[in-house]
């Protein structure tokens, strides 16, 4: 590989950009010492070398740091990983090492997840946004299925929340409240089973 150009990223560090459309993020320290210049090629021995001195090290150190503000799933880490320049190999390393010392899991993630937003967002909501967080669908079902999300208690909160009054809906104003909901990732069965049961009450 040929280092095509070196773009400073601030006062200290700068990319060094690769023909094989590949970035690396180095200190200006690191980028003397490995002896990396414009024009010139860069060996894969010295490559072996950034990864094992530098970027293993930086990339273990770098997902420790964005752990301690939240928990993450591997492929939110993967995505940091590769925003921060670190190549996939680094990547790799670092989440290997995390898994060995069981920092993350995504299926117990997951767990957690549903565990705390089953009383505030929809079955489907939940849904969606696990899988962007790069959860397996099977995993999530099945995590679904273990502890099942109260659509119609969440229902019934929002329509009280709104101070609505079953007796005073008409046909137009229960389609707009139908489609709100809808909106909010509700299931149809869920939300007919509620708005029927104000009617059936009143």
């Amino acid at each position: 590989m040929t280092v095509v150009e070196i773009v400073p990223v601030d006062k200290r560090r700068s990319k060094v950009i690769l023909d094989e459309d590949f970035t690396l993020v180095l200190y200006r320290g690191e980028i003397r010492k490995f002896g990396i210049e414009e024009g010139k090629p860069l060996s894969e021995e010295t490559y072996q070398e950034i990864l094992r001195e530098v970027l293993f090290k930086r990339a273990r150190e770098r997902v420790l740091f964005l752990l301690k503000s939240s928990d993450k799933t591997e492929q939110e880490l993967r995505r940091k990983l590769k925003d921060g320049g670190y190549p996939k190999e680094a990547a790799d390393y670092a989440i290997e090492f995390l898994k060995e010392h069981n920092f993350i899991n995504d299926e117990n993630y997951g767990r957690r997840y549903v565990e705390f937003n089953s009383e505030r967002k929809s079955q489907r909501q939940i849904q969606y946004e696990l899988q962007k967080k790069g959860l397996d669908k099977e995993v999530i079902q099945e995590i679904l299925r273990e502890q099942p999300v109260d659509e119609d208690a969440q229902i019934r909160a929002y329509v009280k929340k709104k101070r609505i009054k079953a007796e005073e809906m008409d046909f137009k104003e229960r389609g707009k409240m139908m489609a709100a909901l809808g909106r909010r990732g509700f299931s149809y069965d869920a939300i007919s089973r509620v708005l029927g049961g104000i009617y059936s009450e009143d």
